[in-house]
């Protein structure tokens, strides 16, 4: 059973950061993370802390180092580089396609963490201070979710264009983290004044996040929307052999078979049609209306793995060119999948 101290200072504790997460997913408009993916990386976040706790633990050992020095130096390697495992799986897996569901799953990673560490440490030190927990709970916790988030955010933008990522582009990103990491944990100033400053800092920063991805977002949606009507319109009626792609198509038919390339004349149109209908999933759930996936959209990715199959992989690989696929369009993809 839990002690009464422990009871008393857990909501100071554990509670600030999953509220600063609830409002971050509120503020989310498009409703890009669904609560079952938030909750899921939450989850593996607190792994993170799990494997952080044994590996610090061997690595004070090894390196024979005084806890302050492994704390500051150290530690944000060990921590910000588990916590960044997460966050390039979910940018591989195509969960993410803009700063919005950056900063969610970076912070929810964050709090997730923070959520595992700061309750093992009310275990071992149940009766320190209020003044240690609202520090630890609005400080030291707000603080695991936002490098996380700020890691997330500027990967997101070196690799938004990008199909295959260079993990170089996740290089400055995870230094920024691991620097804030390693300066807070310095405490140059008084804790509470260190908290204070992470409250007026991080806030205002993913507001402005969310600002401009929104608006970001909202552009995207309507000169693609436009651009894959037009494709559809152009296959329907006869007019896209006289197009870029028409003519692309008509290239390369000394290099696949004729059913090969009408498989891809097929694939590009269920591509388009998903794309077209996550696009208006998204648009509606701008005015919060949340469109059911349907089976007749179900059948469309069945059939597009059909097709997938029957081009084969260079079939695919020489389609690229010409689909212009970026990562934005395999995570709409995934939008209306889940």
């Amino acid at each position: 059973m839990f002690s009464i101290d422990f009871l008393a200072r857990a909501p100071v504790g554990l509670l600030p950061v999953l509220i600063f997460l609830v409002v971050l997913v509120y503020m989310d408009s498009y409703k890009l993370v669904s609560l079952k993916n938030v909750l899921a990386v939450i989850f593996m976040g607190g792994l993170t802390a799990v494997a952080a706790m044994y590996i610090n633990g061997w690595l004070l050992g090894v390196l024979d180092m005084p806890l302050k020095p492994y704390s500051r130096y150290v530690a944000p390697f060990v921590e910000e580089g588990l916590k960044a495992l997460i966050i390039v799986y979910l940018f591989r897996t195509n969960r993410i396609g803009f700063l919005v569901d950056s900063a969610i799953m970076g912070f929810a990673v964050g709090a997730g963490f923070a959520l595992v560490e700061n309750f093992q440490y009310l275990q071992i030190y149940s009766t320190a201070s209020f003044g240690v927990w609202i520090v630890r709970g609005f400080g030291t916790a707000i603080m695991h979710g936002g490098v996380v988030a700020i890691f997330a955010i500027m990967s997101q933008t070196l690799t938004e264009r990008q199909m295959r990522i260079n993990p170089l582009f996740y290089l400055p990103g995870l230094a920024v983290a691991v620097l804030l990491h390693s300066v807070f944990n310095h405490f140059l100033v008084a804790p509470v004044l260190q908290t204070i400053g992470t409250l007026f800092i991080l806030p205002p920063l993913l507001q402005l996040v969310f600002q401009r991805s929104s608006k970001a977002l909202h552009d995207w949606l309507e000169l693609d929307f436009d651009a894959d009507a037009n494709l559809i319109e152009m296959i329907e009626s006869g007019q896209f052999t006289e197009s870029k792609i028409g003519q692309f198509l008509d290239d390369l038919r000394g290099k696949f078979e004729g059913p090969v390339l009408v498989d891809m004349l097929c694939y590009l149109r269920v591509y388009t049609e998903l794309a077209i209908r996550a696009k208006a999933a998204l648009i509606a759930r701008e005015n919060g209306i949340e469109l059911p996936v349907g089976e007749r959209t179900r059948e469309k990715f069945e059939e597009l793995h059909f097709l997938e199959k029957s081009i084969g992989k260079t079939g695919c690989l020489a389609m690229k060119p010409f689909l212009q696929i970026e990562r934005k369009d395999l995570w709409q993809m995934h939008v209306i999948s889940r």
